[in-house]
């Protein structure tokens, strides 16, 4: 089994930045495709970015591109999201997933992912 833990959401003004983290343990592969997905109130979880663990490319969703950077440390199981220039609708529990299956193709769905973390709210203020 593999346990995704998630930190480093919190409180930000409008313009300001966040880095969440993930962290990956238990039974972990050598190929992953690790991602972020969020949910608003009301709303659908949505994606936001994934990277692959292997081939270590990196995509996002438009409303997030410009803004926000994946990035990987192999060493640690770890996936970090650093936002940038926050806005209000960023507002959502943000949750890392994982998969070991098709991780050298762009995953955005939901489904495409086996694993998730718990979740970590962000909230930006306006």
């Amino acid at each position: 089994q593999v346990q995704l833990v998630e930190s480093g959401g919190g409180l930000v003004q409008a313009g300001g930045s966040l880095r969440l983290s993930c962290t990956a343990s238990g039974r972990t592969a050598s190929s992953w495709a690790m991602g972020w997905f969020r949910q608003a109130p009301g709303k659908e979880r949505e994606f936001v970015t994934a990277i692959s663990w292997s081939a270590g490319f990196s995509y996002y969703a438009d409303s997030v591109k410009g803004r926000f950077t994946i990035s990987k440390d192999n060493a640690k199981n770890t996936v970090y999201l650093q936002m940038n220039s926050l806005k209000p609708e960023d507002t959502a529990v943000y949750y890392c997933a994982a998969t070991e299956l098709y991780s050298d193709y762009e995953l955005y769905g939901m489904y495409d992912y086996d694993y998730w973390g718990q979740g970590t709210q962000v909230t930006v203020s306006s």
